[in-house]
């Protein structure tokens, strides 16, 4: 009788581990895809994609194209997914054009999509339940104020652009461009050049421009790679610090040449809050919640001035 016990006892408890087995096989997959995987931006929308599937309890597989002008790649990724069933997909679409019949086929497939970072030419609510980002036009408004304000509006400006394509740049430059326009006293040497996926093309490109930046006053890039680009090649040349730089994202480098006085102000998103709506965002959709069609994930002008205040140091530490 006790052996029997024994045996059922043991039974139980083997049901039980299959049980919970199950469980853990049926939990949701959210595939989470940047534009590119090298940049600091990207580690910590990755972060906050993390934090969101441990406190969802939801598996998390994060993968894209290592370069963010690799279209074909992540147009891949995004179709492996597809074929692989997800639960649902967070992609930052590196063209705004390329990526929407991917995303379209996984809508197809109800597999909710969730677009963050920069702008797909699809219609949110049909061809993706919700687009999370930064207001880029603001940011870049933002830029154009400072510059401005730096300069007294007056002055002659470098605007090295980042890619073709990348809708949430474009809105940057576009929302620069305007804020430099409202001053007379301002013009443009340089607004139709484009640094690249890469720090190292950013560099060059800068590099390129050399005659342009020594005459310039103000200089503007609109994300992590151009602004780093840009400034290597302003170390190089021994102009660091002597030409005026508003940058954009938030990088420890970027805040490191911030605080040395070799770039003025930095223009800030929240990667690890985007990151984390994203998922939050695409497991409410999956489990049949209303969910916001767009949601601004925030932006804010860092300068030397205001380093320190308690927002903009949670910011830097990803909160």
């Amino acid at each position: 009788m006790k052996s029997f016990m024994r045996l059922a006892g043991l039974a139980v408890a083997i049901a039980a581990l299959a049980g919970s087995a199950a469980r853990a096989d049926d939990k949701l997959t959210i595939a989470v895809i940047p534009k590119g995987t090298t940049h600091s931006y990207w580690k910590s929308v990755k972060a906050g994609a993390e934090q969101a599937g441990n406190e969802l309890g939801v598996n998390i597989i994060y993968k894209g194209p290592l370069k963010e002008d690799d279209r074909a790649q992540q147009i891949s990724v995004v179709e492996q997914f597809v074929s692989d069933n997800v639960s649902g997909i967070v992609l930052a679409p590196l063209d705004e054009a390329a990526l929407v019949r991917p995303v379209r086929e996984a809508t197809g497939k109800k597999i909710p999509v969730v677009i963050i970072d920069s702008a797909l030419k699809g219609t949110v609510g049909t061809d993706f339940v919700s687009f999370i980002a930064t207001n880029n036009h603001l940011g870049g408004n933002m830029a154009g104020d400072q510059l401005a304000k730096i300069l007294g509006g007056k002055g002659k400006i470098v605007l090295l652009r980042y890619s073709e394509g990348s809708a949430s740049t474009e809105e940057r430059e576009a929302g620069f461009l305007e804020s430099i326009k409202k001053n007379s006293d301002m013009t443009m040497l340089v607004d139709n050049r484009y640094g690249g996926a890469t720090v190292s093309e950013a560099e060059t490109a800068s590099l390129n421009l050399l005659d342009q930046i020594k005459q310039a006053d103000g200089i503007f890039c609109p994300n992590e790679s151009s602004t780093m680009g840009m400034l290597l090649a302003l170390r190089q040349n021994n102009l660091a610090g002597k030409v005026h730089f508003v940058g954009f994202d938030a990088s420890a480098p970027l805040v490191a040449a911030l605080k040395a006085g070799e770039i003025d102000a930095l223009v800030a998103q929240n990667p690890t809050k985007m990151g984390y709506l994203g998922v939050k965002t695409c497991v409410s959709a999956i489990r049949g919640e209303a969910v916001p069609q767009t949601i601004d994930s925030g932006v804010q002008l860092i300068t030397r001035d205001n380093l320190n205040d308690p927002d903009v140091q949670k910011l830097l530490a990803g909160g």
